[in-house]
């Protein structure tokens, strides 16, 4: 009888930890609690053209225009913190900010620390080597070395791959390595390597991409009712062709998911 008590008792004890933990790591807010506050706090690293970048100390961007439309929406200020790249989704996922927006992908490892809302757009991780160089395809970077940015999927599937990549917090330390011959390609999102090397003659992009990849916002765990109000009005800016036309000013092409 002891015994069985004790084991009841255990179990209350697990159970009663189990659902402590449960609610500590809910730490996003609610559609409710954002209102209320009055404002979207929004984590970013601005250095990831067309995306996110800066104009003089203002950060602008295609996701920048997208998220003042869905806090117009939602009836919310936007508020913009910048940060380094590698520290959005730590920073999320500890409820230090609302959202996660620095063209993130959508990965299933990302996806058991963070929330994603629906993807938005779909992204390519494009190839980029030295105008001279003799690279012409994926298959030529066996044995090479690459840069990437800290912490994109650009720097975890060419470790995953088996390339020697070097990361950088920033995507101009990421080219300025290979521009310098510290590396032999540079990947990185298509449209910001696009935006980065145009009218520089001694870099060229490869026509075939690394992967193509998901984009979406990051919340914490327990911005569920936020989530799904941001949801619905993504899926009317998709629809109506809002998100098409954003892209289409800053002369870009939109990929619809």
């Amino acid at each position: 009888m002891k015994k069985l008590v004790s084991l009841i008792l255990a179990l209350a004890l697990l159970c009663g930890a189990c659902l402590a933990f449960t609610s500590c790591g809910a730490k996003g807010k609610t559609l409710d609690e954002v209102k209320a506050a009055g404002e979207l706090v929004v984590a970013t690293s601005p250095d990831f053209e067309p995306f996110e970048f800066l104009e003089g100390t203002t950060v602008v961007g295609i996701e920048v225009d997208i998220m003042k439309l869905v806090c117009e929406e939602l009836g919310v200020n936007l508020k913009l913190e910048q940060i380094a790249f590698d520290s959005v989704l730590p920073g999320v996922q500890a409820g230090n900010f609302d959202c996660g927006m620095s063209g993130i992908t959508v990965t299933e490892e990302r996806s058991k620390n963070v929330l994603f809302t629906d993807v938005y757009y779909i992204a390519a991780q494009a190839i980029v080597v030295k105008a001279d160089s003799d690279i012409a395809s994926k298959a030529d970077l066996e044995g090479k070395k690459v840069s990437a940015q800290l912490g994109t999927t650009a720097d975890s599937f060419c470790r995953d791959e088996g390339y020697t990549v070097e990361s950088y917090e920033h995507n101009n330390d990421a080219k300025s390595a290979l521009t310098t011959g510290l590396v032999d390609a540079w990947v990185v999102d298509n449209l910001t390597a696009k935006q980065m090397c145009e009218g520089d003659s001694s870099v060229k992009i490869l026509s075939e991409t690394m992967t193509e990849e998901p984009y979406a916002f990051a919340f914490a765990f327990g911005s569920e009712t936020l989530v799904e109000a941001i949801n619905e009005i993504l899926e009317d800016l998709i629809a109506d062709g809002t998100i098409e036309e954003i892209f289409a000013n800053y002369g870009e092409s939109y990929i619809a998911p």
